[in-house]
């Protein structure tokens, strides 16, 4: 995606236009512009590189220190990896063996086994020293450098040894220069002390044990050092430690401190991650933010970065200041450019370590769902806008949508999918794989009621806010045909083979043969209602109301749509074994396939009385969710024209969603800031869900507090379509979003 940055300038297009839906009283997020990182990441080939520092200079040039030489990132792109290569810009430095490479005065400097050179200052910096292994050092005052070799200290200046030492009984970790005082702080193993360049003076100030790394933080202030089992700080106005060591990070195992734009960053084994005003981390693991975990050294970057150097290559961490909008007008263009395929929104598989050009469109048993997520999206764009791409994006997946209807030989039936024809041993679940009466097409049946009530979601939907005759009554048409089929079939959803499809039931035998605690009995009530509601609001035909006033009177339907969350829980033990099955634990594409379907039952209740009802049982869902911070589901719930809807959550979710979609590994669990909880119904495994750009990708019916993903790493990347384009454009839509606003 070369284009992340450049597609900034379209703000001043797509910002113009605003919907005003919102109640006066709900809360409206202000879009102004938020810091949003991402990663570039340079690989280096290990079996060549053994890699030691990386530091960037005024101009931006970042070079990397291996055993082997000098080094430099190239081609590196947002998602489009870049490597390390031999640096050669300055031929004649293959002379010097370089031990170290540091910054100073903003310009990159050099540590060799007998001088400290440089190349900025027309090369005239060529300081020489006596200590032959020396490998690390510092730039003080006027030039001056304190280098060491790790058991020896020396103090020089144009070629002249200004002091001679060494720390007692201790080895050097690194050093680094304070200039109110004039004076370098030296870090041993198991010592700090300070160098006072007047009285060339080095004076023991901490003692300790397993120190590994440090730096000067908080403007000077203290003093950050990185320990084996955590981090301790020292007041330099005070002259002692703060308080006891901290334990409560990601990894308590530091290898690297550094203070980046005033933002203290740790290295460790298995990441890096940033200590954030309100005393948590933002943790950056695995291959979403690093090539490695393993970290060696951190450092500033060029602009607004960080450069993390891992023992597998360069990690840059970028913050890019952007609005939702801007965000939202980045995934337009992921989802248009690798996940369309036939007008599905669709999931790119088969990638090699996240390499985008290897991978191909894969079929689905939820394409159907995840286009309506994803048409339901541009439809709210379009209703907020009026922009011409958004309203063709409709017409293309619509398209996508009719043809489930047609390529099967069964009338008012929706196909799962379907696929050119030949293939079917390739595709996801084979055996639900039919030829089509159409030549050289294959259609996939079994179709579920999570597809019946997305598509039903996004034909209503359009029916309602697309100002297009046209795709108007042919949304209308669909909700028309799907529904008569479901109430002609004696309220089941019957396949080729003329029997009902596994989930396809709403009938009351089936739906009341559940326990009232079942969640199923519940959602089919709520989802079908909705169904029914949304066809006769848009047909007027009154066999939809009439079927659903049975359902709700005769059946008992509205008192199972009204039976608190709490309530819902696994089956008693007399119950049937498939009732045991479904209530194994908490189902969130149950939770997926309530919200979707609240658009038809809220917004298109039969009268005020039901409407009140069902804002009362939306509410109470909600309720239940409120630990997840799930966007989707807050953005859901405001349409009830609630005072209260988790605005803050909702945006949190949407900002902090990372820009990489790919399915990189991530490891949580390990992590000693988070607060573990025993296994429970709900699946929730911590106290507070993690920031999604620190967790698993996954969609709005995945489980938020998921830690971990162990499988296959940068195999696939997910349509930015249905995970995000949905809550953000449904926010605008109702005017708790607001257009971007800049001063």
């Amino acid at each position: 995606m070369h284009k992340l940055l450049s597609i900034l300038f379209l703000l001043s297009l797509s910002g113009l236009f605003s919907c005003s839906k919102n109640s006066v009283k709900q809360p409206v997020h202000e879009d102004k512009p938020f810091t949003q990182d991402y990663s570039i990441k340079y690989y280096s080939d290990t079996t060549k590189l053994n890699l030691i520092q990386a530091y960037s200079d005024r101009n931006g040039v970042v070079q990397v220190l291996a055993t082997e030489g000098l080094q430099h990132p190239y081609n590196g792109h947002f998602l489009y990896h870049g490597s390390i290569e031999p640096d050669n810009y300055y031929r004649f430095m293959k002379d010097k063996i370089v031990a170290a490479i540091g910054t100073y005065q903003n310009q990159l400097v050099y540590l060799s086994d007998s001088v400290v050179f440089s190349n900025a200052w027309a090369g005239k910096l060529l300081s020489g020293h006596t200590l032959p292994a020396a490998k690390i050092f510092e730039g003080g005052e006027n030039f001056a450098f304190l280098i060491s070799d790790g058991k020896s200290l020396q103090l020089t200046k144009d070629s002249k040894v200004l002091w001679n030492g060494s720390l007692t009984a201790d080895e050097v970790v690194a050093i680094r220069f304070q200039e109110e005082g004039g004076q370098f702080w030296v870090l041993g193993k198991k010592s700090l002390s300070v160098f006072n360049t007047k009285e060339n003076k080095l004076t023991k100030v901490l003692g300790g044990s397993n120190f590994t790394a440090f730096d000067l933080t908080n403007r000077n202030q203290t003093i950050t050092i990185g320990t084996t089992e955590g981090f301790i700080e020292y007041s330099l106005s005070e002259k002692k430690q703060i308080g006891e060591i901290h334990k409560r990070l990601p990894v308590n195992n530091i290898t690297a401190v550094e203070e980046v734009n005033e933002k203290i960053w740790f290295g460790s084994n298995e990441g890096a991650f940033s200590l954030r005003a309100d005393g948590k981390f933002d943790y950056y693991n695995g291959e979403r933010w690093l090539p490695g975990n393993k970290v060696l050294h951190i450092s500033k970057g060029p602009e607004n970065s960080v450069l993390i150097l891992t023992t597998a290559g360069l990690g840059q961490i970028a913050f890019k200041e952007m609005t939702l909008e801007e965000k939202a007008l980045y995934f337009e263009e992921q989802v248009r450019l690798r996940h369309n395929r036939d007008g599905f929104n669709a999931t790119l598989r088969g990638m090699s370590n996240g390499n985008l050009s290897t991978g191909f469109m894969e079929d689905s048993d939820n394409d159907g769902l995840w286009t309506s997520m994803y048409l339901g999206g541009e439809i709210f764009r379009y209703a907020v806008t009026k922009d011409s791409a958004a309203l063709q994006n409709c017409r293309e997946s619509l398209e996508a949508m009719e043809r489930l209807y047609s390529i099967n030989p069964v009338p008012g039936f929706p196909a799962r999918s379907f696929e050119r024809a030949g293939h079917i041993s390739e595709l996801g679940d084979p055996e639900r794989w039919q030829h089509a009466p159409e030549k050289e097409w294959d259609w996939k049946s079994t179709t579920s009621s999570d597809e019946v009530i997305g598509h039903i979601f996004a034909f209503g939907a359009m029916a309602e806010l697309v100002d297009d005759t046209n795709l108007k009554s042919r949304a209308i048409n669909l909700i028309d045909t799907l529904m008569s089929h479901i109430v002609s079939n004696n309220m089941y959803l019957i396949d080729f083979d003329g029997k009902p499809t596994m989930w396809g039931k709403w009938n009351p035998e089936y739906v009341n043969a559940f326990p009232v605690n079942v969640g199923d009995r519940k959602l089919n009530s709520s989802n079908i209602i909705a169904m029914l509601q949304t066809a006769y609001h848009f047909t007027k035909k009154e066999k939809y109301k009439e079927k659903a006033f049975e359902l709700m009177t005769k059946h008992g339907y509205l008192e199972n749509m009204m039976r608190p969350m709490s309530i819902i829980g696994q089956a008693p033990e007399d119950a049937d074994e498939h009732s045991k099955h479904m209530s194994d634990g908490w189902n969130h594409s149950d939770d997926e396939m309530y919200f979707v379907g609240y658009w038809g039952l809220y917004r298109y209740a039969f009268n005020d009385t039901l409407k009140a009802k069902y804002k009362e049982s939306i509410i109470d869902h909600w309720k239940a969710e409120r630990p997840e911070k799930e966007g989707a589901w807050n953005i859901f719930t405001a349409l009830t024209e609630t005072e209260e809807f988790d605005l803050k959550e909702a945006v949190w979710y949407l900002q902090e969603h990372p820009l990489d979609l790919i399915d990189w590994k991530i490891q949580n669990s390990h992590r000693k800031d988070i607060e573990l909880i025993p296994i429970n119904f709900r699946k929730q495994t911590i106290k507070e869900v993690l920031p999604p750009d620190e967790r698993p990708i996954q969609r709005h019916n995945g489980n938020m507090f998921n830690l971990d993903r162990n499988g296959g790493n940068g195999q696939s990347e997910h349509s930015a379509g249905d995970i995000w384009l949905l809550p953000y454009w449904m926010g605008r839509y109702l005017g708790v979003i607001s257009a971007p606003v800049r001063k």
